[in-house]
């Protein structure tokens, strides 16, 4: 079965709810009209609100389509868009993001080789990303379950003045993970 195309001509559709009518977009008979310095005009048909709107030189916005009878708002359309969208990319600006990185080691990893994972460790804690230290076991490594530990406890001692364990070492098949944090 195909698909339909969403897209036509470089518009994406809007879904009914999202849409926002305005001007003769208003189907309803009559409406709650709030003009445009914020006081409340009252209830009339749809005519006078557009000649309304009209008289300013600004549109006639339904702002509650589901109220009874609609409130429509006299403004200036294209201004208010303008001030959503920069809600919107200010909302997105202040959202924190923050990745979880994984640095793998052995139970008979080496302490210069931990040093070295650890500068990493820093890198990525100092991104205010977390960090997932995995320790891997291959073979018959998985009866080194107590050096494994050791490792895991040294990582983190070395890496305490800047990162804090939010996960403590705990097995996972043939594996052993600890989440490590900004402080």
């Amino acid at each position: 079965m195909r698909q339909k195309n969403t897209r036509r001509c470089g518009i994406a559709r809007q879904s009914n709810r999202d849409r926002i009518n305005i001007n003769r977009g208003i189907r309803a008979e009559e409406v709650r009209v709030i003009g445009a310095d914020g006081e409340q005009i009252g209830v009339m048909p749809i005519r006078n609100a557009l000649e309304k709107a009209a008289e300013h030189s600004l549109d006639l916005v339904e702002v509650s389509p589901n109220a009874k009878p609609p409130v429509c708002k006299i403004m200036d359309y294209g201004r208010y868009k303008y001030e959503l969208t920069k809600k919107l990319q200010e909302a997105r600006k202040k959202q924190k993001t923050s990745q979880i990185k994984e640095i793998k080691v052995r139970p008979k990893t080496d302490t210069h080789d931990l040093e070295t994972k650890v500068k990493h460790i820093a890198k990525f804690i100092g991104n205010n990303d977390k960090v997932k230290v995995t320790l891997v076991f291959r073979g018959r490594e998985i009866t080194l379950a107590k050096q494994a530990r050791l490792v895991l406890e040294k990582v983190a001692q070395m890496t305490e003045e800047f990162a804090q364990i939010e996960q403590h070492a705990k097995f996972e098949g043939r594996t052993m993970t600890m989440i490590l944090s900004p402080k």
